[in-house]
């Protein structure tokens, strides 16, 4: 069975985590929590980093800091992980949804404005399977409105996006950079993993320090066990952030390896008829996270019934997101009743990637297309 993903973990990694072994520090104190966080943060191009435990607590850290509570209202993207909704529920907020643009299956930024009310606080833009969300109309409507940006960056690590497009300021930025707060996670299948694990970037110093205190109980430098508010036991430690920092060292060939492979995917199904592929807007370089397609209407089966095929051919896939609005747990909280969100649902339901892990050989994919070729005769 080619697995959907597997790490590709390497000499570097072993050796800076034995280090941590034979110097002691396992825990959620040593140098390479800081060189993790200074590093990524870094490349990102922002100020400040603080590591998480993973990409969910990031986002709760994150909403934490953007200061939301009971009557507040996020928009995002319904077409997403569960952790961006438990990541506003949670302070009392309510969350807002757009539907999918078709293309990119980012957010619809165009639907943005029309959902922005009085109690509208703030806008969770998500990247999507390594394809950056349209960001510029976002940041322009939060200045206008006074709206904090929460950028879930957590599938596009090293992706880019074209802004300013069509004046003389335009400029290539990487995911993770824009607005107050931005998210990332390092659980095993993404560019960068350290097993489990998360970070919080932003570049203002206040907030640094707030998202510092939430993730360690609220400690405070002026003396221990002494608490002005409650926090959260959300730390990494020093052995996941060396894991980071080997891989931050090589990070540049890994997304050379991404868009390798989905240029080999693309290159192998693109005779395809009747199927979507990945598209990639030409204000866009994305990292091709996870390599989905799309299923058009001349199948008469979904992407469950694909997935069941392609095992049959000894390839795992995975189904696409379900969106917030279709979850269960969510509805009975009285969210989002009668909402419908088309291109979402139609994904949702006809959407599935294909094995995209670092790990991942040549001849591998050459299986997978040769399978996914046989599935759609």
């Amino acid at each position: 069975m080619i697995p959907v993903n597997e790490p590709a973990l390497s000499a570097r990694d072993l050796e800076l985590v034995a280090d941590c072994v034979r110097t002691g520090w396992v825990s959620s104190a040593g140098t390479y929590i800081e060189a993790f966080e200074h590093g990524w943060a870094e490349y990102c191009g922002r100020k400040y980093g603080i590591a998480v435990s993973n990409g969910t607590t990031a986002l709760q850290v994150a909403a934490r800091c953007a200061g939301l509570g009971p009557g507040d209202e996020v928009i995002m993207p319904t077409f997403t992980i569960m952790s961006c909704a438990l990541a506003v529920v949670e302070t009392g907020a309510t969350p807002v949804l757009v539907d999918s643009e078709p293309r990119t299956w980012c957010m619809d930024v165009d639907q943005v404005a029309a959902r922005s009310t009085s109690r509208t606080k703030a806008i969770m833009p998500v990247h999507i399977y390594g394809h950056p969300v349209d960001m510029d109309p976002l940041l322009t409507l939060a200045e206008q409105h006074g709206l904090t940006i929460i950028e879930d960056a957590a599938e596009a690590h090293g992706a880019e996006y074209l802004s300013g497009r069509g004046s003389a300021a335009s400029r290539w930025r990487r995911c993770g950079g824009f607005g107050a707060l931005s998210t990332f996670s390092f659980y095993a299948n993404k560019l960068i993993t350290t097993g489990e694990g998360g970070m919080v970037l932003t570049d203002d110093a206040a907030l640094a320090e707030k998202a510092r205190r939430a993730r360690n109980l609220g400690f405070v430098p002026e003396r221990r066990f002494l608490h002005y508010e409650l926090g959260y036991n959300y730390r990494l430690t020093n052995m996941q952030a060396a894991m980071g920092v080997a891989q931050l060292e090589r990070f540049p060939s890994i997304v050379d390896r991404k868009r390798a492979v989905a240029r080999k995917y693309t290159e192998g199904l693109c005779g395809l008829s009747g199927i979507q592929l990945p598209a990639q807007q030409d204000w866009a370089r994305s990292v091709y996270w996870m390599y989905g397609l799309v299923l058009g209407d001349a199948y008469d089966f979904d992407a469950g019934e694909a997935a069941r095929r392609m095992k049959a051919e000894g390839v795992e896939t995975r189904p696409f997101f379900l969106g917030m609005h279709s979850q269960p747990v969510l509805r009975e909280m009285g969210l989002f009743a009668n909402e419908e969100y088309p291109v979402a649902d139609r994904i949702a339901e006809r959407g599935f990637y294909l094995p995209s892990g670092l790990a991942l050989t040549d001849n591998q994919v050459d299986e997978v297309i040769r399978a996914v070729r046989k599935v759609l005769a």
